[in-house]
């Protein structure tokens, strides 16, 4: 009770002093009051492939513009952004690894998951194709790689791309590439660090269409394999949820969420693009 006294004793006292003007209309202390602004923020874990490929420096001011909030990016693989959000370390994840995603929701660890966009892996490799890899069909493909003396650059690091590239091996026939692969490397990095190391040593590497477009230190490289339907790469949204992290920001983070599958924001992923070419494609079910 003597704390609750002198408290408000405090406040009444600086506003007769006339040193908190509106903070004593508004019944909050200084320090409350600018606190607000900096709490207008979310962490959101997501892929390397989103953060490299630039869609975030195009999509995240329209967001903050459109609703007055901070969007803090943690780029990671998908595995780990989902190690993120089961720990409580981030409000929202931005991942595409669909298996996965459906089933940290279903442990309770997220609210929901929603399609957001979409775009597709491609295989690189050196201009003249030493491993005659080029063509539509990526299994084949990487048998061929697996059967030649030609190196092949694995992210290796619980990405939703490496998930991927591990899944794609095994309808290869081959279910441990980094022993069963003679040219096979785990760079434990996120994609745009995987392609320069594939640029340096004339390397195949899997990567996501948008980053390889947005990719500059090309060098020896080219897109190889294209098309494949198995190629496909889906991204998805998912709120933490506050029954397992109370102190995550849920409205703040389902705001974002809200906005990113709205037509304003499926509007800003198909406005983004290099060269004229689109690198995601909106798909959210309203």
């Amino acid at each position: 009770m003597n704390r609750l006294r002198s408290r408000g004793h405090a406040r009444r006292l600086l506003c007769s002093i006339g040193l908190a003007g509106i903070f004593c209309v508004a019944g909050l202390t200084p320090a409350q009051t600018q606190s607000q602004p900096q709490d207008r923020f979310i962490v959101m874990a997501s892929t390397t492939s989103t953060e490299q490929s630039g869609l975030f420096a195009h999509l995240l001011p329209a967001f903050k513009a459109a609703s007055g909030i901070e969007v803090r990016v943690v780029a990671v693989g998908t595995g780990q952004a989902l190690d993120m959000g089961r720990r409580g370390d981030a409000d929202v994840l931005f991942v595409h690894d669909t298996a996965a995603e459906e089933k940290f929701v279903a442990d309770r660890f997220g609210l929901q998951r929603s399609d957001v966009m979409f775009n597709d892996f491609v295989l690189i490799g050196p201009k003249n194709d030493p491993a005659n890899v080029r063509g539509k069909d990526i299994v084949a493909a990487l048998a061929r790689v697996a059967a030649s003396t030609q190196a092949f650059i694995s992210r290796g690091d619980k990405s939703g791309t490496h998930t991927a590239e591990l899944r794609l091996w095994k309808l290869a026939g081959i279910d441990a590439p980094v022993t069963n692969v003679k040219g096979y490397r785990e760079c434990g990095c996120g994609m745009g660090p995987a392609l320069n190391i594939a640029s340096a040593t004339d390397a195949h590497v899997l990567a996501d269409r948008g980053t390889w477009l947005s990719f500059r230190n090309r060098a020896n490289l080219a897109l190889l394999v294209e098309g494949d339907t198995r190629l496909f790469n889906q991204y998805g949204v998912i709120v933490v949820n506050p029954a397992r992290h109370p102190h995550t920001k849920t409205a703040l983070a389902q705001a974002f969420a809200d906005w990113v599958l709205s037509p304003a924001g499926q509007a800003h992923i198909a406005a983004y693009k290099i060269g004229g070419e689109p690198l995601f494609f909106p798909n959210a079910r309203r």
